[in-house]
């Protein structure tokens, strides 16, 4: 499914949301652990300020001032992503809650408005890679951006017990028709027969049904079917973005989540990412 998802425009909302959230919190919220191992609330903030900064500095200014160097497979990507995200949050932890918002309200209108100036169908600078994609159009490159600062956000949320407002139909069901690109590139060594079908469903006022249809060569994203279905997963609510960002172990997943039909296709899904990881 190639449809584009054009959400340039729900990124300062996400924004607005963000902050009006961080200005709520207390001394003992802003010190809670998270879903990201390792991450209190404040570290999370600050990788969300770092998204910011690094995209204007890389992509708006044409500034690498740190280089991935030889890069010879995901997993090296992956490491050097996660070696800068760590040394960023290291180094944030000596700034104060209230600086760290003056700066994501700072950083936040630029970012949204270097993504919003882009020609969505131009070739993006970084590829989708947990989609599977070695060259992405902008308004891909654009909605991964949109995944990225939605579920820090719900980790924050989580933490603090505020998750509600980006449940929403407007802000989560465009979080989860991005993750869902993933399911193609996810299945790919799954065998499947020409005409099978699996239903993904989420049940939530922001969810939704995605389909994966065997074409006889591979598996394809669509947004509906015309047959049964062969089988569904069924996931609750709070699940289905955990699992996409490592935020619930397959096992954990798979244990709440029903699967109807074909168990054994459905199964697959389950440790389907849509983060680097």
């Amino acid at each position: 499914m190639s449809t584009p998802i054009h959400i340039a425009h729900l990124l300062p909302v996400l924004d607005q949301h963000l902050i009006r959230l961080l200005r709520s919190l207390t001394d003992d919220d802003w010190r809670r652990n998270t879903l990201a191992p390792q991450w209190t609330v404040k570290d999370i903030a600050a990788h969300l300020l770092d998204g910011n900064l690094r995209a204007l500095s890389m992509l708006r200014d044409g500034y690498y001032g740190e280089t991935a160097g030889n890069i010879a497979s995901y997993r090296d990507l992956v490491d050097f992503l996660n070696r800068l995200n760590a040394d960023w949050v290291q180094a944030m932890r000596r700034v104060s809650p209230f600086l760290l918002i003056d700066l994501l309200e700072r950083t936040g209108a630029p970012y949204c408005n270097y993504l919003q100036s882009l020609d969505p169908f131009a070739p993006a600078s970084f590829s989708v890679a947990w989609a599977g994609e070695e060259q992405s159009p902008n308004w891909f490159h654009t909605a991964r951006e949109y995944t990225e600062k939605w579920h820090h956000q719900q980790q924050i949320r989580r933490a603090v017990g505020q998750e509600r407002p980006l449940y929403s139909r407007d802000l989560y069901h465009p979080y989860l028709d991005t993750s869902m690109r993933a399911l193609p590139h996810h299945y790919r060594h799954v065998a499947g027969m020409a005409g099978e079908c699996i239903r993904i469903h989420v049940a939530s006022i922001g969810g939704g049904d995605w389909y994966l249809m065997h074409d006889g060569i591979s598996w394809q994203l669509t947004a509906d079917v015309a047959q049964e279905p062969d089988c569904a997963v069924l996931f609750p609510e709070d699940v289905a973005w955990r699992m996409f960002t490592k935020g619930i172990s397959k096992t954990e997943a798979e244990n709440q989540t029903p699967v109807q039909g074909k168990e054994a296709l459905g199964k697959q899904v389950f440790g389907m990412l849509a983060v680097m990881g």
